[in-house]
Parts: structure tokens; sequence; C-alpha cells
């Protein structure tokens, strides 16, 4: 464990006044059962039983009764920060760490340093104070916090505010939880009490003294530090950003989503292999190191699309620049809150599909992105802007924040796919309905023209005509009707049970698999019944089949004897103005021949009218839904905006337009004959438009549409109610989505608030990023987000939401700003390098800014160097103390 290799920084167990075997007797006034060995191998057993990484020494005013503690302690790889306890004049008890390489003999003189001279007297109070003693400890490199503050011996107990309040106190042991500290001392520490407001908060830590291996078991014995890689430096730093590095207790467990390695091999980044945190990281490195490639081949693993055509093309660029010429491919570790918090590995080679492993090492069906992180958010350079400027687009952010609601939207899918069918079908019934009564038009005509014939004597010599025409449609309706039982006997053979899925295999290992055989027994032995039926049915019909071919042959042969002895019939008719017998009987003859065939359309009609109307009713009935699941979809995202507009309140403003996203309509309109861009002007500000109400006003007729208030022209409104009814119903298939309207306060004092299309880019991006930083289970990853966004909104707002928001979502950004790894408190920060055609985030490249090699890194990338940064403090007039946060200060 010293020599394990940690990249990135996460809560380490911290017990800080662990004291020696003598302590119980000698300021307990307990016995002590156990030899010093065998009292130190007992401490590190506890120590491990829970889970205490970090051990800081604290007997008082002695160093050297610790030394085999230290020992036994360190070799199983426990850090220990050596010290010692001491009273200040003020008889107030401190405790004084250094670091775990600090040699006894050093101790010692620090010991003699503050004036522990007498070893037999080592609790008197010394002669320093405690602000004496406090800058004493600094001076030394040590680091001093004040022990148990509301007790006889502590700060607080004893009124010293001016203590409590001196800059260079960054701790204070309290015992245990703040909540359950008495009210005067838990108004103290929560810094509301005026006689003890510090500039910047204390960090609290729990502490108490460790004097038996069964002392560890308390909550009041340790405390969580945030470190890389635990050691002395690392742990006084974290001091210096408590809010993020110092708990009493370890932070709720979170199950979100993760990416915990991202592997590449081949290509620009060959051999990459980096594991980040579950909290917050950031990419850093000069321009050309690779930090955009890295995120685009994150992308294309996941099989993630750009938010627009131009970042989607720049980004299949780099990736076939840097992934594609190598033959490389990307593996990422991944665990999935979508899927239980299970852990899965995607692995995309370049040209190919992503394949998911899950933890069983099973290929598996799962689509990385849309199966295992959902609700993964990826942008690229530019493309949160470019989700400000795509309305249709930025409404789906709203999405995010609603739970699933999958059964109202399939729901609602359906009705709208219901609905084009119904059109289609009746479109379809219409004409139909059209074609039959244009037919039955004709049949007046047709029977004038008959009685005209019959008016020459026709109808006693060819009343066979008719009747003729009336045997020919019976024969095909017989030989119709047959085939209409051979079609039905074949479906209903289709339709017999197939019994595979009650096989012996299906069932095996089923609990209730006897009952279930009943049932395959039940349906075996009706299907071999039916199978038999069906044969005897298929044999009637064969024999009725040759019988109706017979009949339909003796017809046939029937009706052409009759035609031969019409001809003839035809040549004995007498003339009619300059028209012969022949060519009269012909045209007698045709156009009894249409009345016939017309007669059984009359019948169809009403079929085909009642047909029409069902259609109509079920159209109405679909429309009635649709309108109630859209008024549902429409209320719960009202309901999302009224709790956004709450948590954001005083930075965004945020409502629904109902219908307001009209793209979809302006486009439909425009298809419509003698329609322009300038005919569809009026669309997106038309107040109160909706589709069904712009189709209840078509179908009103011109003089509804001008007594709406919409802004169209006459001659649109002329156009809009010549539409056709499956125009109408193209139209009714539109579903206008709500639009999401944003306001941002662009004051950091006062409230201004400005719509979106009112603001800068930068703006615009900053209103945007106040709704990504929300709440998502699954990661948030961003290329450079500062390039649009200024310093100073980074700093005073990005930078507090990314701290609050990071124990409960993962972030991954590619940066140059150092706001954000520096001040956001990123667990993992790794550096891009690139030589030689080839890029790498280095092992050592990677930890946190508590690691002084990779504050070195992010002082020289991000702020110049260290003469730089000063060089900046001293133009700008800034006057640090020693608390504040400067890059490069520990060193």
């Amino acid at each position: 464990m010293p020599n394990a290799r940690h990249t990135h920084a996460r809560f380490w167990k911290c017990a800080l006044q662990v004291n020696p075997h003598s302590y119980s007797s000698q300021y307990r006034g307990q016995e002590q059962s156990l030899d010093p060995l065998a009292y130190a191998n007992a401490l590190r057993d506890a120590c491990i039983k829970h889970g205490v990484e970090v051990v800081g020494l604290a007997d008082h005013g002695n160093v050297r009764t610790s030394e085999t503690l230290r020992r036994v302690l360190a070799t199983e790889g426990i850090i220990v920060f050596p010290g010692f306890e001491v009273t200040s004049s003020e008889k107030v008890h401190w405790v004084c760490l250094f670091s775990e390489d600090t040699k006894v003999s050093k101790l010692e003189g620090f010991l003699w340093d503050v004036g522990v001279r007498d070893p037999e007297d080592r609790t008197r109070p010394l002669n320093l104070t405690g602000t004496d003693l406090i800058e004493k400890i600094e001076s030394l490199g040590g680091f001093c916090y004040a022990a148990h503050v509301t007790n006889a011996s502590g700060i607080l107990k004893n009124g010293l505010h001016h203590l409590w309040k001196h800059p260079k106190l960054q701790a204070a042991q309290v015992p245990g939880r703040v909540d359950d500290l008495p009210f005067q001392f838990k108004k103290i520490v929560q810094n509301e009490d005026d006689n003890y407001r510090r500039t910047r908060k204390i960090a609290l830590i729990n502490a108490s003294d460790v004097a038996t291996p069964k002392d560890l078991e308390k909550a009041g014995a340790s405390s969580f530090i945030k470190m890389t890689q635990p050691c002395f430096s690392s742990f006084k730093m974290a001091f210096k950003d408590p809010q993020s590095r110092v708990r009493i207790e370890i932070p709720d467990t979170h199950y979100y989503s993760q990416i915990e390695e991202i592997k590449i091999q081949g290509g620009y980044f060959d051999d990459l292999s980096v594991n980040i945190s579950q909290h917050m990281n950031a990419i850093i490195g000069g321009r050309g190191t690779g930090k955009s490639t890295l995120l685009e081949c994150l992308r294309y693993a996941l099989d993630i699309s750009h938010k627009g055509s131009d970042a989607d093309k720049q980004g299949q660029q780099i990736v076939q620049e840097n992934l594609g010429k190598g033959g490389g491919r990307v593996v990422v570790r991944i665990r999935s809150a979508a899927n239980h918090h299970k852990h899965y590995t995607v692995i995309r080679r370049y040209g190919e599909p992503p394949r998911v492993i899950d933890s069983n090492g099973n290929e598996s069906h799962l689509h990385p992105a849309n199966d295992l992180v959902p609700r993964i958010e990826i942008y690229g350079q530019n493309e949160i802007y470019e989700l400000a400027r795509r309305p249709e687009a930025l409404t789906h952010v709203l999405d995010r924040f609603q739970p699933r609601r999958t059964h109202e939207l399939e729901r609602l899918d359906e009705a709208y796919r219901s609905l084009r069918e119904n059109g289609e079908k009746l479109a379809k019934a219409q004409s139909q309905q059209e074609h039959i009564e244009l037919r039955i038009a004709n049949v007046p005509k047709l029977e004038e023209q008959v009685r005209q014939f019959e008016e020459h004597g026709l109808k006693q010599k060819l009343q066979i005509v008719p009747l003729l025409e009336k045997e020919r449609q019976l024969k095909s309706r017989i030989k119709e009707e047959a085939d209409r039982i051979r079609t039905g006997l074949e479906r209903f053979e289709e339709d017999l049970p197939d019994l595979v899925f009650l096989s012996d295999v299906a069932l095996h290992g089923l609990p209730h698999a006897n009952i279930l055989r009943r049932g395959r027994t039940v349906l075996e032995g009706m299907s071999k019944s039916l199978h038999q039926k069906i044969a005897e049915f298929k044999e009637i019909y064969r024999s009725a089949e040759i019988a109706i071919t017979e009949i339909d042959n003796d017809l046939k042969d029937a009706l052409q004897a009759e035609d031969v002895d019409l001809k003839k019939q035809f040549a004995k008719l007498p003339g009619i103005a300059g028209r012969t017998g022949k060519e009269i009987g012909h045209e007698y003859q045709r156009i009894v021949k249409e009345i016939e065939r017309v007669r059984p359309a009359q019948s169809q009609l009403a079929t085909v009218k009642d047909l029409v109307a069902n259609l109509k009713q079920d159209r109405r009935n679909l429309l009635g839904e649709i309108s109630d699941l859209r008024s549902e979809r429409t209320r719960a995202k009202q309901e999302t905006v009224k709790q956004l507009n709450e948590r954001l309140s005083g930075k965004l403003r945020i409502a629904l337009r109902p219908e307001g996203l009209r793209h979809d309509l302006r486009n439909f309109l425009l298809q419509l004959e003698g329609v322009g861009e300038r005919k569809v002007a009026w669309v997106n500000d038309a107040d109160g438009l909706t589709v069904f109400s712009l189709v209840d006003a078509i179908n009103k007729g011109k003089n509804s549409l001008m007594k709406r208030d919409w802004g169209f022209t006459s001659g649109v409104a002329e156009i809009l109610s010549r539409m056709t009814p499956s125009q109408i119903h193209e139209l009714e298939c539109i579903d206008l989505e709500d639009e999401l309207v944003i306001e941002l306060n662009v004051s950091h004092t006062d409230k201004n608030f400005r719509p979106l299309n009112r603001l800068s880019t930068g703006q615009q991006c900053t209103a945007i990023l106040h709704l990504l930083l929300l709440e998502n289970q699954d990661p948030l990853v961003m290329d450079q987000p500062e390039d649009n966004l200024d310093n100073a909104f980074i700093a005073g707002r990005i930078v507090d939401e990314l701290r609050k928001a990071k124990t409960e979502r993962q972030f991954l950004f590619a940066t140059h700003n150092a706001n954000i790894p520096v001040f956001g408190d990123a667990e993992w920060i790794g550096v891009c390098e690139a030589s030689n055609d080839k890029a790498q985030i280095a092992e050592n490249a990677q930890g946190s800014i508590d690691v002084p090699e990779i504050r070195d890194r992010v002082a020289n990338i991000l702020e110049g160097g260290r003469e730089a940064f000063l060089q900046r403090k001293e133009k700008y007039g800034f006057d640090y103390d020693d608390q504040d946060q400067a890059i490069g200060t520990d060193s």
C-alpha cells in the first residue's frame, strides 16, 4: 500500500488523535493490560477492521512513546503523521502533527522549540499563547488544530474568540455531528455568531482521543480527508479547501453512472490507460496535445451523435485521423446506474459497431449509450451554443428532469400512428365511395337510353339480353364464394397453435411445468381434431370445386351459344336512323351489360358509407385521445418548469409555450401551392395557434380563418380554405412540441432577466449550462466549456455548482481554464502531452491538485507558470493572506 500509485483523489478515513500504550494509565487512570507491542498490533488490527488508513499520533508532550506504534502501523501500509498534544498558556489543548517521514529526534527538537523541556511535566501549560503556538508550528512545517474545542480544555468552552478567529487556525475538533452540538456552539461552528465570525469558515473534524483499540469504533474518533496519495502535504492542502476535502462523515453514497476507465489501443493515443474519478475530472494540456481527440474517441466508443452537422463532420474527421489510421480501438469500463449499477465494458474498433461486454464476459445486446448511460451528455466545442440556437433541441433538455414517461410517450406515438393509418383508410374508403357514386350516377342515363331502344320495339325482341347479363354476374359470384371459403380454410389452418412455446425445453426448470404441460395436452388435442376437420372441409371444397368448374364450363358454353344466337337476332333487326340492326343490337347489349354490372354497386354503397362514417368516428376519437395525451404531456412539463424555477431562482426564469415549436407546421404549409416564405412568416408569432385550432378554422371556411388574429393575409386564408381532406388529415398528424422559453439574470447583484434571443453568445451558453449542471445520474462530458463563457461566470457560478453537484454526478471536462480544475477541486486531473505524432497521459501526469507535480503542471499550462501568476497578482493589486488559494504556495 505505501508504494501504490493513486491517480485520483478520494476520501481517506483518518484517526488524528491516536495515543500510545502509556496514555490510558497516565492520563485516564486506567490499567493497560497489553504490553507496547501487543497494544500496537491490536490497534493496527482495529485500524484495518474499521477502515482507518491514516493515523495522527498525539501523546501529551511526548513523541518517543509512540515509536513502537508508529513502526507497526507503517509496516501495514497505514500512513502515520507523528506529533504531540500540548497545552497553550490559555490552558487549552492543541494537537500538532508533522510529515510522515519526520524522525523522532526531530520531533523532540520541535517539542523543545515550543517549550516542553521537562519530560516529567509534559502537560504543564506552555509559555506560548495559542496564537504563538499556531504560528510556531506552521514555521516548523507542521499542522496544528484546536483539540476538543467544546470541552473544558477547548477554546470555545473558554470563550477564546480571538483564537477561534485567528486566520491561520484551519481546523477544530468537535465531538460527533454538528447537528448534535449545543446551540451556542453550533451557531459558532456554522459561522453565524458575530463574536466568533471568521472570514473563512473553519474546517471541523472528529478526532477524539484513541487510547484503546476499541476507541476506534466510535464515530467521533475519525474524519475523512480527501487526498490523492495520502501524505502530509496533501493532508495540509485539504484544509485549504475544507468544503470539498474535509468531512466529519463520509458523504452518502449516490448510485449514479460512472466512466471508470478509458483505454485506447492504436492510433494517436496508443497505450493510453486512465482511471478517472467518479466525481470531477479535468483534462488539461497545451493546444494540439489531444484533449479534444480523447473526448471524441470516448464519444465514438459510446456511439453518441453530435448536436449539429458541422460538429458531426469535425468529430468524424478527428476520430478518423487519430484512431482510424492506426486501426485503433477504444475500451471504456462503465458502471451503469440504469442497469442496477453493474459493470460493463464497451469496446469499439474503428469502422466497427460498438460491443458491450457484461461483468461475466458475455457479449450483450445492450447499446452503450441508449441502454447503459441513456442520459449521458457529451458536448464538444461550441455545441452548447448550437443547442441554444436550436429551440427544438433545447426543449428536449427539459426531458432529462422528468421521470421516465415511456408509457405515456408510447401511447401518444401509437395514437399518431393510428391517426395516420386512419387517414389512409379514410382516403381509400372515400375514394371508393366517390367511385361508386360516380358509377351509380350514370344508371339513370343508361336506363333512359334503354327506354329509347325499347320504344322502337326492341324490348320483346331482345328481352333475353338482360337475363344473360344477370347470369354472367351470378356465374362470377359462384366462383368468388367458393374462393372465399378456400381462403378462409387456409387462414384458419395457419392460425392453429404452434406448440413450440410449450416444449419440454421451454418448460425446463419452471416451478409449475406440470400444469403448463396440461395446457399443452389440451392444445394438442384441439389442434389434432381441427386438423382432421380441416381435412374434411378441404375434401368438401375439392368436391364442390369440381362441380363448380363443371357448372362454370356448362354455363360458359350455354352463354356462348346464346351469344351466337343473339348475333343472328341482331342481324334481323331493322335499321334505325342510318344504323344497322347489328349495330343497334350490340349497343343495346353494351348498355344493358353496364347497367347489370353497376347494380351490385348500389348495395355496396351503403356498406362503404357505413365504413366512412365509422372511420370518421374513429378519427374523432383518436383526435380526442391525442388532445388529452398532449395536455398531459404539457402539464407534466409545466410542473417540471415550476420546480426548475424554484431551484434556479435568481439565475434563470423558465416558461413553457404550448405548441410553440412550429417548424414542422411551417414546412407543411410551404408545400401548399402558392405558399412561399413570406406567406408563412406569421406562423412563429401567431398567439394561440395550435394544429387543432387551425384545422377547426380551415373546416369552417375562409371567414372563420380571417376572424383569427394570426396575422396572415386574405390570400393565405383563401389557400388554406381550399385544402383537400387528405391535406387536412396530414396536417392533423403534425405534433407540435412545447417550446422552452428561457431568460437569464444578467446581473450579479440584482434581477435583470433577458430572453435567450437577446443574449450574447456567452450569456446564451451560461443559461444552458445552468440547466446542464442540474441533477442527472449519467455523466456530463464537455470540451472547453469556457470557450463561450467569461471567467467571472465560471468562477462565480459554474464552479460553485460543480462543487455541489459532483458528489451526485460524474463530470469530465477538457479545459484551458484554471478555475474549473482548481476552484472546482477536480479529483482527477490528466495532463495531455504530445511528441512525435503520439499523445499520452502518463501515470505520473494524473492526480489531483494536492500532488506537487500535478500542481506544477497546472500552474505552467493554465497560469503560465508561478512567476506569471504572481506577476498578474501584483499587477491586479490583490493582497492574498495566508489562507488564500494560490497555485504553488505549498511547494
